[in-house]
């Protein structure tokens, strides 16, 4: 019923903290990689920022795609009160139930999902990050 409204709104926060974040970015580390003297590639580290927006349009994407499913199952409406249930108190305490437990679900599952982003891009960011010199 509304359970779109609990990743948007921690979508709406994480938004926020990256735009806040983007005017104190600092410079990004940066390591070459050299073959015989001769520069081949530069490895650059993925600001926290630019990650933090991962989780923001995952966060986006999916409070979109659950708004449009409640749209088309007639559960979101495009007068007052906008939602079906929120008009009767007896389905408005199941709507914030359902919020409570599948919309916190979902927010949960998918920031889960992008620390495990996290780890991995931590991984190949230090693989990568490595000075790596490679000499005949």
């Amino acid at each position: 019923m509304a359970c779109f409204l609990v990743p948007a709104a921690e979508a709406v926060i994480t938004t926020i903290v990256t735009k806040a974040m983007k005017s104190s970015e600092k410079q990004s580390e940066t390591v070459k990689v050299q073959f015989n003297g001769t520069e081949l590639e530069t490895a650059e580290k993925i600001p926290f920022r630019e990650k933090l927006n991962w989780l923001s349009n995952l966060l986006w994407g999916g409070s979109a795609l659950l708004a449009f499913e409640h749209v088309w199952h007639g559960e979101v409406v495009p007068w007052f009160p906008f939602l079906t249930t929120a008009s009767n108190p007896t389905d408005a305490a199941e709507m914030l139930h359902e919020m409570s437990t599948v919309g916190t679900s979902m927010a949960v599952l998918v920031t889960v999902v992008w620390f495990g982003m996290l780890g991995i891009t931590s991984m190949i960011e230090k693989k990568a990050l490595k000075p790596q010199v490679f000499k005949n």
